[in-house]
């Protein structure tokens, strides 16, 4: 049963049409993604489905009893309240329920109460509480606050930054259960494990309708169940998620291409039969002469521009990016601590971590905004920096997009060469009609897209780059990607992105806790294998160590006498620790040799995943090295246990 059924809508700002005699419906139960070009009219679609904006015509029907909630891309919170409060309004119809049914229970235990009606108000609100989703949702509002990241639920909205006010109004839709939750880009401003999270819980355990607007395509290939293509004014509606919208348009685009090849073979047919024949003015062949204007006439199918990135670089130095022993505080608690890391030619390094970590910090950090408390940050003559700001701050909100890409002059210097701002904008999907557009007006999708045409004018080597993909529509992040691939780019990229690091990092730099950060060579699936496999040895270290010190514990007074229950390796006849036999002692003779042959074989395989060049040319080894890599960091840790075990041994016989 459908929950909402939109039939023509309509819907222009001035000359500019976004919708055009739009029809769909979104029935109960629904995981519907929404994707097109920034711009191309999908969070003006999703405002009008949920009764925030109107259409010019047409109309949107909604169900009677269903509850529709919108997450805009820029809430906005009552500043004085609470984060607690504000998530709490969530559940108000509950808490109403809830209390009522308090209240009508309490008063119960008065002698004078009127029993039958207390009964009846009681029994109204415990059905109402039931029908909202039963007794224990109290506790949701804490959980959804924690699964969030809000780290001061006590605080007063009005204090907090955009990315926590996105992710407390996130929040209290989904501790409220709407039939239809309607988000416009969730994931902007949540970190990796906060992302996936998310992603979990709208797949497994959100029960409501949704309706999603999102870049990141890991989250429309694991949410969604049907994609809609904002695109041209139209909508078009694909079965499935992001891998099968992209092959079912790859099948309308070439339909629509066969039948434009034959429109126009058609319409050279008749052309020429019009030109040349007499009769073709004849009442007979009016018929034949109406189809062919009807041909002429018709529009060819448009084609979905693709952005047009293009990186001018300079030649790199010997040394690019160095950071020797460097540490920043924040107040007390470190941000980075002793971190030694050199960028070298074609690193693509993703930065990964939690919310304020640090990353953005240390960005700021090599354009010289902030200065370590310690450390050097030593930046190579020849590195020329290109950096791409979070909060888009080289952009002048009171001018229009040529201003800012170009000044007042009316031609840029691209590629050693002047053509006009006009063209060159562009290059980055801006409409002749959107240049003379003041920045304040622009969409979040559209200012990154300004920010980036602005970057990409200046000669630079080494690019930083801080959250690009946070706006950017999807067909933009694709055409971004191709330029850091293709241009075999040096640069550190801040993201949360995941299916975007995927495809570009050839290197992770993970903050991992109090200050710690740790490299990983690969992308960042790769990243989250080694993190996990490398979790899982420390994990079965600190198991083995409390094994063994369980083991060199000293022997109760009540343990079994009779040599009964005592450890293999101990002389049970006079309690003391069994000498090593022949074949251990030649064991441990040939530790030594054994544990180096092991480091030899692990630093070849460490060296080879640190290669660039590995995922360039040969990235169908990549995995396979990386098992091996993973086997070989294994038998090291088993060999230095062993080796341990054994020389404990002797020495406590000998002693």
């Amino acid at each position: 049963m459908p929950i909402l059924v939109a039939t023509g809508l309509s819907k222009a700002y001035g000359p500019r049409v976004l919708l055009d005699n739009v029809d769909l419906s979104v029935h109960a139960g629904e995981r519907v993604g929404v994707v097109g070009i920034n711009g191309s009219g999908k969070s003006t679609l999703c405002k009008i489905l949920a009764g925030i904006e109107s259409a010019d015509a047409g109309e949107v029907i909604r169900r009677r009893d269903a509850t529709i909630e919108y997450l805009a891309q820029e809430p906005e919170l009552p500043a004085e309240r609470t984060a607690r409060e504000v998530v709490r309004d969530g559940l108000r119809e509950w808490s109403a329920a809830f209390e009522a049914h308090a209240a009508a229970s309490e008063a119960l235990g008065h002698p004078d109460a009127d029993f039958d009606a207390l009964l009846e108000a009681q029994a109204k609100a415990g059905a109402e509480v039931e029908r909202l989703g039963g007794w224990d949702r109290g506790h949701l509002v804490d959980a959804m606050l924690g699964h969030l990241k809000v780290l001061e639920p006590d605080a007063p909205v009005g204090r907090m930054s955009g990315g926590e006010r996105r992710r407390v109004a996130l929040a209290r839709l989904l501790v409220s259960q709407p039939s239809l939750a309607i988000l416009d880009e969730p994931t902007n401003h949540l970190d990796v494990d906060t992302i996936e999270w998310l992603e979990r819980y709208l797949s497994e355990s959100y029960g409501g309708a949704l309706v999603l607007i999102t870049h990141d395509r890991y989250v429309l290939d694991r949410v969604v169940t049907r994609t809609l293509e904002v695109e041209g004014g139209q909508v078009h509606s694909y079965d499935g998620a992001w891998e099968e919208y992209l092959m079912a348009k790859a099948e309308r685009q070439a339909h629509e291409a066969r039948a434009e090849r034959n429109r126009q073979n058609f319409l050279r047919t008749e052309l020429e039969w019009l030109r040349r024949s007499p009769k073709a003015r004849t009442t007979k062949s009016q018929s034949r002469v109406d189809r062919a204007e009807a041909a002429r006439d018709q529009a060819a199918p448009t084609q979905q521009r693709t952005a047009g990135f293009t990186l001018e670089t300079t030649r790199l130095g010997k040394t690019i990016v160095d950071l020797r022993d460097v540490s920043v505080t924040l107040g007390d608690r470190p941000l980075i601590r002793d971190l030694t890391f050199m960028l070298t030619s074609g690193m693509r390094l993703g930065v990964v971590g939690p919310n304020g970590a640090g990353k953005s910090t240390l960005l700021r950090l090599l354009v010289g905004e902030l200065t370590p408390d310690r450390g050097e940050v030593i930046i190579g003559k020849n590195t020329e920096l290109g950096y791409f700001d979070q909060g888009r701050s080289g952009l002048d909100d009171t001018a229009d997009l040529m201003v800012n890409v170009a000044g007042h002059d009316d031609k840029v210097t691209f590629r050693g060469e002047r053509i006009d701002v006009r063209t060159y904008l562009a290059r980055f999907l801006f409409a002749p009609d959107r240049m003379r557009q003041k920045v304040v007006a622009l969409s979040g999708g559209e200012r990154a897209r300004v920010a980036l045409a602005k970057l990409l004018l200046k000669p630079s080597n080494v690019l930083l780059l801080d959250e690009p993909t946070n706006d950017l529509d999807v067909a933009t992040l694709s055409s971004l990607e191709q330029m850091l691939i293709e241009s075999d780019a040096t640069a550190i990229v801040v993201s949360h992105d995941r299916y975007f690091l995927d495809r570009v990092a050839t290197h992770i730099l993970a903050f991992e806790g109090d200050g710690r950060l740790v490299a990983y060579a690969g992308n960042y699936e790769l990243y989250r294998t080694l993190s996990a496999a490398a979790q899982a040895e420390r994990e079965a270290a600190e198991k083995a160590l409390g094994k063994a010190a369980s083991k060199n514990a000293p022997m109760d007074a009540s343990a079994p006498k009779d040599g009964a229950g005592v450890d293999a390796g101990r002389d049970a006849k006079n309690d003391r620790p069994a000498k090593l036999s022949q074949k251990e002692r030649r064991e441990l003779d040939g530790m030594l040799e054994a544990v180096d042959a092991a480091e030899q074989a692990l630093a070849a395989l460490d060296a080879q995943l640190a290669d660039p060049s590995l995922y360039a040319e040969r990235p169908n080894e990549v995995r396979t090295i990386t098992e091996k890599q993973q086997a070989a960091s294994a038998k090291v840790e088993q060999l230095m246990a062993r080796w341990d075990e054994l020389e404990q041994r002797r020495a406590a016989a000998e002693g």
